[in-house]
């Protein structure tokens, strides 16, 4: 690698660094504040939820929303109860552990915020090898949760109570496993080392992803039908009907790897 390449990926762009300016003027306190991963992976999450609560509702009057369903789900959306029974649960599990046990775990790794925004390129590299790590880490935790009993029945088991994946059910867990996948998340962006700006982007996508996973819908424009090597809902709802297959959260080539992969299901045909 040049010198002059080795810089360029340091460098901030201009519209990167005007970006950059405007988030840190006036609100590093804020964006050094511990408990700001938590509160945006909440937030993050609940309103990538909010298509899906619209698509769920609409699924058993539009014929057109019910072929979009993954095959596998193998039954009609959840109601609304369930959805504001996932809510409730998934709020108060945050309150309880995650916001603080994640506090904590900032403030450790807690520094100064660079001047400059990085670049494009260096901006793109580093969330693709968050997610690369993420997602090793995520496969080697997820196939020890189903291989040890004991982690299966105290941290695992309550994410695979719903039989009919939905978006919320993404983060449907137990306190132990909801903190550990975002310490997971963090400890990924603190691995490689990247810009706060590069991890804002990570923390997002990541959301989205995990949302996408748990929908139960196959979208003709779902982003593992435009990116190759990516799963998406049907990869993961095989899992979920498996239950010992598919352990990675969003790419495939883990479970190629190791001989875990399964075919995904495809989606219901409309009459």
């Amino acid at each position: 690698m040049s010198v002059a390449f080795a810089r360029s990926l340091g460098q901030g762009e201009p519209l990167l660094q005007d970006v950059w300016r405007v988030v840190r003027l006036g609100h590093e306190e804020v964006l050094l504040s511990p408990y700001l991963p938590a509160t945006c992976a909440l937030l993050t999450h609940l309103f990538f939820c909010l298509p899906f609560l619209l698509l769920d509702a609409l699924a058993g009057r539009c014929p057109r929303v019910l072929s979009w369903r993954v095959a596998a789900s193998s039954g009609p959306p959840p109601p609304l109860r369930q959805w504001l029974d996932c809510f409730w649960r998934v709020v108060f599990k945050y309150a309880a552990a995650v916001f603080p046990a994640t506090a904590l775990f900032q403030s450790l790794r807690r520094g100064a915020l660079p001047e400059l925004a990085p670049s494009c390129c260096r901006l793109c590299l580093e969330v693709l090898a968050c997610l690369l790590v993420f997602d090793f880490l995520f496969f080697v935790w997820h196939f020890c949760l189903h291989k040890v009993p004991w982690l299966y029945r105290n941290v695992h088991q309550q994410h695979h109570l719903h039989k009919v994946n939905f978006a919320l059910a993404a983060q449907d867990a137990s306190c132990a496993e909801l903190l550990s996948l975002l310490l997971l998340a963090l400890s990924s962006a603190w691995l490689v080392g990247c810009h706060p700006l590069s991890e804002t982007v990570f923390h997002v996508l990541n959301s989205w992803l995990a949302v996408e996973d748990h929908c139960g819908y196959d979208f003709p424009w779902g982003l593992h039908r435009l990116l190759p090597g990516l799963g998406g809902a049907p990869y993961h709802q095989a899992h979920h009907v498996l239950h010992r297959a598919n352990y990675a959260p969003y790419f495939t080539h883990w479970d190629h790897i190791f001989g875990t992969y399964r075919r995904a299901a495809g989606r219901l045909r409309s009459k």
